[in-house]
């Protein structure tokens, strides 16, 4: 059976044309099916118009989350309702061509575990989306030592086995194969059409490139420290100690020559090492509260997304709380 996950945000003219090129695509290909979108909280007509389809394919289910927790979120509700043993994922505002999802499938019948999608040939502005993409995807690519093109990209396909050792927080949905392939997940890159956004703007921008460099930063901390810290802020603090011991010995022997330090080099040797432990204490606090914040999550068994309501053919389901 064949999952499909879509997370959705005020995507009202682009629902109708992509259920039916959803549909078309996955009746010809004669296998079970299933297809979720997840409401992220849209303020448009876009829960309506999925209620109201709702009631003529039992195949399709929607998910509507209490308010807008962002696309990572809503992926994880989608991926966790999913039954299928092949889930898909994609965007709602059809940009994704669904007449690609045979070719991410055919990957994993070739024994891959995820099929990543690769927009080969990207139309977007060169100045706000390529360019940095490119560079984004060059960091990640170094960051997390798997060498995909597209990292961006929600189109991809996954056996629903990986996504249980996957727990999602922030944005990292777009890392989910780097993290997979730290238990061993086979990856394969699948290009991809990329077409234009038919309505509407685009949700992201120059604003998400701090975002994305945090993932960047993030993500290599969990793929190369999270078992071992003290590899990274033990060399960090003897970097900073090596660095401080040199310093200070060299003012010293500067000192007892008879020269004055502290006239005139006293404000700029103090505001330099403010600034140095700052920064370094603001990077090690961030890295804490991530782990931090894993901890509580699953400790405690709690999930980042609450739903409102689940709709599907058979059945309405009003959830309270947190699932």
């Amino acid at each position: 059976m064949i999952s499909i996950v879509i997370p959705i945000h005020n995507e009202e003219p682009a629902i109708l044309p992509l259920y039916d090129r959803l549909t078309s695509v996955l009746e010809g290909m004669k296998k079970p099916y299933e297809i979720i979108f997840v409401d992220d909280a849209s303020t448009d007509r876009s829960f309506e118009l999925l209620a109201n389809l709702v009631e003529t394919d039992q195949r399709l289910k929607v998910i509507r989350l209490r308010r807008n927790f962002g696309q990572t979120a809503a992926l994880s509700a989608g991926f966790d309702d999913a039954q299928g043993e092949v889930i898909v994922s994609l965007d709602g505002d059809l940009q994704h061509d669904p007449e690609d999802i045979p070719a991410l499938l055919r990957k994993i019948e070739e024994g891959y575990d995820i099929a990543s999608g690769w927009r080969k040939n990207r139309i977007d502005n060169a100045v706000t989306r390529k360019i940095p993409s490119r560079i984004a995807n060059w960091l990640m690519a170094k960051a997390s030592g798997l060498d995909l093109h597209d990292f961006g990209t929600t189109f991809k396909a996954y056996r629903a086995e990986i996504l249980k050792d996957i727990n999602l927080y922030g944005e990292l949905h777009r890392f989910i194969p780097a993290l997979a392939s730290a238990y061993g997940a086979r990856v394969a890159e699948v290009p991809i059409r990329n077409t234009l956004r038919p309505n509407g703007n685009s949700h992201y921008g120059l604003s998400r490139a701090f975002r994305v460099l945090y993932d960047i930063i993030t993500i290599k901390f969990l793929l190369s420290y999270l078992t071992r810290p003290m590899y990274l802020f033990g060399t960090m603090g003897m970097v900073g100690t090596g660095l401080g011991g040199a310093i200070m010995l060299y003012l010293f022997l500067y000192k007892i020559t008879g020269h004055e330090i502290v006239i005139q080099h006293g404000p700029l040797m103090i505001a330099g090492a403010l600034l140095l432990l700052t920064g370094l204490m603001m990077f090690s606090t961030g890295l804490l509260g991530e782990m931090l914040m894993r901890t509580y999550f699953e400790s405690q068994g709690r999930r980042i997304y609450a739903i409102r309501e689940v709709r599907t053919k058979r059945e309405t389901q009003m959830t309270d709380g947190a699932r």
